[in-house]
């Protein structure tokens, strides 16, 4: 009896807590329900709720002609919902979709895919990820495949776009244009316009479900399309300035070089080419050598001119003497590398780069007052940067009398020939534009337009820095000095028999980044401006040697640049025998013309009532041209096979069975004719490569 007692009052015991702690519980849920209800339920929805960010697409970047320079390539993650997918159309379709899918990846057969969409099919997966990173053409694939053509809520068909940033043209004004990357540096203009390039960001909430995470209906924000960039530079001009840099580069094993091609009225940068020497000896547009100042030689000397021709001290016709090329200042010597004359005019001087000539001069009229040399420095904007729309710009470096590096007896003789200062390559273009601009100054810039969808929301225009760098009588002294130059001195080696140029070698030893003089560093340059007589572009070319060089005068190393560009630019003009107007006038409508065939070429030109047996109806027509018996004559597109045909301005079928001949793989965007080509013409190819047509 007792033992039962024991047992029944141990199982009341037992039940008693069990109540007790069944009823703590339900108090703390109560509790906390009451208190904290509304965290843990926040919480508990964290855990399958989540906001997911959609990026807009990033801006294109393009030149004035509509060429692309810099754009996104879409790739796309897919995903398929089968839980909207009819069960009778599934069965109807799956054999055929497994079928499409095995033709289109080739990674797995029909079978495979079969099995694969039935087993997700029966799960009722509702976020199924089918591939990544597929491509546009194969994304375009999939939307026109069996079920999935039914769209989203019918077909299933989920596809999420990212982006894959691009420059097309490879290596041309890459440092410029910049390469935008997602958590990483970004430079040049992708990085000066990034707020405009990227766009607005849009939202989505997606929910956790068996399978991955599946958007939830109706709560997408869109994103808002970045802005377009429309730059100066010119892919024409910037080929060639990038190829005659490059040939130079690697005759002479230097160590960089830059180039600035810059239009004379307006202050547009035509073409900007950075190349550097990589680890494996090739050349790379690696850092923005147009923006670092250096000490730039006896280009400097039209500075030092422009001064004393402004404070009328001399004239171009004064007489000088150089003392044989060789002069003492405090204790250092001022030597000449070219002659070891006595008296020559100011003329001569310049144009055979004296340094003793131009040293002599400014230490004679400025060594009492050196501050006046100084601000007449600055009265050509040369101790503050150009203000260009590209982010990089150093600050240059000019001394003042009160500098503690000062010394008055040699730093304002080694200035005046281009030392004891600091400019970037693109200053001093700057300067010697303005020369050839009669005086008015203009400040270099990159970005001509800004546009969204197509429509321009921001023009740039030319703006003037300094109206006259001087008087009329300073600005036509200085130009007979330049002409100088090419006729007769330094740069005479690269005159042409068709166009005049004018411009200043400079050649300056180099002791920068860890640099000694005494390790034989140069920096060859030279600047200028053609045609002479009615100035269009000027050209600033700076190369830099390693240790040693055996090759470093401005003359052998930069001048061939300049006259080879030149020579480019100027054979593409047909001679520029009308005036250059001022780019205050208003732009005129010109007709363009665009590759066509002859059968439609025949329909035009019966129209306008001309002549138009010669034409092959059945001919892709390039250019008209007329024979001497007043015949037009049609130039055929030339196709060479393994290199790149050009097919910008033609159709899109065209351009496809040109390219599809050559066994190229092709991304199509936009619709219309092909207004760019990812790849340039006449680049070698190889069948498989992949080419983006930019269509108008």
């Amino acid at each position: 009896m007792n033992v039962k007692k024991e047992i029944r009052f141990r199982v009341y015991v037992a039940f008693t807590c069990i109540c007790l702690f069944g009823i703590a519980i339900f108090s703390r849920v109560v509790y906390m329900q009451m208190t904290d209800g509304d965290r843990l339920q926040a919480m508990s929805d964290s855990l399958h709720i989540r906001s997911q960010e959609l990026p807009a697409e990033r801006g294109n970047i393009y030149t004035e002609k509509g060429a692309l320079l810099c754009s996104a390539l879409p790739k796309f993650d897919v995903h398929v919902d089968f839980t909207v997918i009819d069960e009778e159309l599934f069965k109807d379709s799956v054999d055929y979709l497994a079928q499409q899918l095995a033709g289109l990846f080739g990674n797995h057969s029909k079978l495979y895919y079969k099995n694969q969409l039935k087993k997700a099919y029966s799960k009722k997966l509702q976020y199924w990820a089918l591939g990544s990173n597929i491509s546009y053409d194969q994304y375009q694939s999939l939307r026109d495949f069996s079920i999935f053509n039914k769209g989203k809520y019918k077909g299933g068909f989920i596809a999420e776009r990212k982006e894959k940033r691009v420059n097309p043209y490879g290596m041309l004004a890459y440092r410029a244009i910049g390469l935008w990357r997602a958590n990483a540096r970004t430079v040049g203009m992708e990085h000066t316009y990034d707020t405009v390039l990227s766009g607005l960001n849009g939202s989505r909430v997606e929910q956790k479900m068996p399978g991955g995470w599946m958007p939830v209906k109706g709560s997408e924000v869109d994103p808002q399309r970045g802005r377009d960039l429309v730059t100066t530079i010119d892919l024409d001009i910037q080929g060639v300035a990038e190829h005659a840099v490059k040939s130079l580069l690697e005759k002479y094993d230097l160590q960089y070089g830059t180039c600035v091609v810059m239009e004379v009225a307006t202050g547009k940068v035509r073409a900007m080419v950075n190349l550097g020497l990589q680890d494996d000896g090739t050349y790379w547009e690696d850092y923005n050598y147009a923006l670092m100042p250096t000490e730039p030689g006896s280009v400097f000397k039209l500075v030092t001119l422009a001064s004393l021709f402004n404070d009328k001290y001399i004239s171009v016709d004064d007489i000088v003497d150089v003392e044989g090329g060789k002069k003492k200042f405090g204790n250092q010597v001022m030597k000449d590398s070219h002659f070891g004359d006595h008296e020559m005019t100011v003329l001569e001087a310049f144009a055979h780069s004296s340094n003793v000539a131009h040293a002599k001069l400014a230490d004679k009229y400025y060594h009492n007052n050196p501050q006046q040399y100084i601000d007449n420095v600055k009265k050509l904007h040369l101790h503050e940067k150009t203000g260009i729309d590209l982010a990089g710009e150093r600050s240059p470096v000019v001394k003042s009398p009160d500098s503690k590096s000062w010394n008055k007896l040699v730093t304002l003789p080694w200035m005046a020939t281009g030392y004891s200062v600091q400019i970037t390559p693109l200053q001093t273009c700057m300067l010697y534009n303005a020369i050839a601009n009669n005086g008015k100054m203009v400040r270099p810039y990159l970005i001509s337009e800004i546009r969204e969808y197509g429509k321009t929301v921001f023009k740039n225009k030319p703006h003037v820095i300094e109206e006259s760098v001087g008087d009329a009588e300073t600005i036509s002294q200085l130009q007979a000095c330049v002409k100088e130059v090419g006729l007769t001195g330094t740069a005479k080696g690269i005159k042409s028999p068709f166009y005049s140029i004018a411009g200043k070698t400079g050649t300056a030893q180099v002791a920068d980044k860890g640099i000694r003089y005494s390790d034989g560093v140069y920096q060859g340059s030279f600047v200028g401006y053609f045609p002479a007589d009615a100035p269009r572009y000027t050209i600033a070319v700076v190369m830099r040697t390693k240790r040693k060089a055996r090759h470093y005068y401005g003359s052998t190393i930069a001048a061939p640049v300049f006259r080879m560009i030149a020579d480019r630019v100027f054979a593409a003009s047909d001679g520029w025998d009308v005036p250059l107007d001022s780019f205050e006038n208003e732009a005129r409508e010109v007709l363009v013309a665009q590759k066509t065939t002859g059968e439609s070429l025949e329909l035009v030109l019966g129209a306008m009532g001309q002549n138009a047996n010669s034409i092959n109806a059945s001919q892709k027509v390039q250019s008209v041209s007329v024979d001497t018996n007043s015949r037009l004559i049609a130039q055929e597109v030339k196709v060479f096979k393994g290199y790149m045909p050009n097919v910008s301005g033609m159709a899109l079928r065209d351009a496809v069975y040109l390219l599809e001949k050559e066994g190229l793989v092709i991304h199509i965007k936009g619709k219309g004719k092909v207004r760019a080509q990812s790849v340039a013409p006449g680049t070698l190819i190889k069948r498989g490569q992949a080419i983006v047509l930019e269509l108008s």
